[in-house]
């Protein structure tokens, strides 16, 4: 207020936004936020915030689209499930979606077992894995952190544990993970791959523009997301002509972009908030060095790979 800001954008940290939201509900400023997944957030804002504009996807969004994603890749290969495994770090972000993936999928039989992680000092996995070896599932999952991912691969090749599809779900991936041989026909979720700018124009133009610039890949999804979050805040700003806020809640309300992170962003009425922009994640698949896109189908860079196999 002291410096005049007509509207907050930006934000990654789900623990950020929740320390903040208070402050943010006091001086009700039009907000357009990029990150954070965790639907405390959602509750602690309340259906009244009509300023407050998401555009990250709730984890129980994301829940939903990647049962969804799972779904539909089954369906469409032919691929049997009843069984599924899933390894997760005993943090909080483990365990909550541990318990996340059980309620996803009642139809199967999940089970789990948790590990430290390399990331805070852990790194032998052999156990889980052996375990999940003798479950023998029909899809593992693990859930942990970026440090994690090739020493899992490589334990899980020592024992020769290869499950007919195997996932992981940290929250980003080691810059080098798609060099490693052990990465071909690992699955993930997430909101935007490189390859999507093959089958989307305007991912193109912000993937060669980014490279450009940098001279090197956007690392994460935060880099389009962040990019459509500023986007279609000046491009509102454009429409209603004033910074006035009822004005500008009214043009940001009449979003219709087609995004670099390859769908139409819209808001509309999440669980409680009444300006959710995107909906879920996508799923995505290593293949010889690069992450493709498989689910949503009219996004797919690639085929499917099944069954995952260890290469020599």
């Amino acid at each position: 207020t002291v410096d005049k800001v007509n509207v907050l954008i930006g934000g990654m940290s789900s623990s950020v936004l929740y320390g903040m939201i208070p402050v943010m509900k006091k001086y009700q400023m039009v907000t357009v936020w990029s990150g954070a997944a965790a639907s405390v957030c959602e509750q602690a804002l309340g259906p009244e915030a009509d300023w407050f504009f998401h555009l990250h996807p709730w984890d129980y969004l994301q829940g939903q689209s990647e049962r969804e994603g799972l779904m539909a890749i089954i369906e469409k290969y032919g691929i049997q499930v009843k069984k599924m495994f899933v390894a997760y770090e005993d943090g909080v972000f483990g365990t909550t979606s541990y318990e996340g993936l059980k309620a996803l999928f009642p139809e199967w039989e999940v089970v789990g077992e948790s590990f430290k992680s390399a990331a805070v000092g852990g790194g032998d996995y052999t156990a889980v894995l052996q375990h999940a070896k003798e479950f023998d599932p029909d899809v593992f999952i693990w859930l942990g952190y970026e440090a994690d991912a090739l020493p899992i691969m490589e334990q899980a090749k020592a024992i020769g544990f290869e499950p007919p599809m195997f996932f992981g779900a940290p929250p980003g991936w080691p810059p080098d993970f798609g060099k490693s041989p052990l990465s071909h026909g690992v699955g993930f979720f997430y909101m935007w791959v490189p390859a999507i700018s093959q089958v989307n124009p305007v991912s193109k133009h912000f993937h060669d523009a980014y490279v450009a610039r940098w001279d090197e890949e956007p690392v994460t999804y935060f880099a389009p997301l962040g990019y459509a979050n500023v986007y279609v805040v000046a491009e509102a700003i454009k429409r209603a002509g004033t910074l006035e806020k009822e004005a500008l809640i009214k043009a940001l309300e009449e979003t219709e972009y087609l995004s670099p992170l390859g769908e139409v962003l819209r808001f509309s009425p999440s669980n409680i908030i009444k300006h959710q922009g995107f909906k879920g994640q996508k799923v995505m698949q290593w293949q010889n060095g690069a992450a493709q896109v498989i689910y949503p189908f009219e996004l797919a860079t690639a085929e499917f790979i099944y069954p995952f196999e260890f290469g020599d």
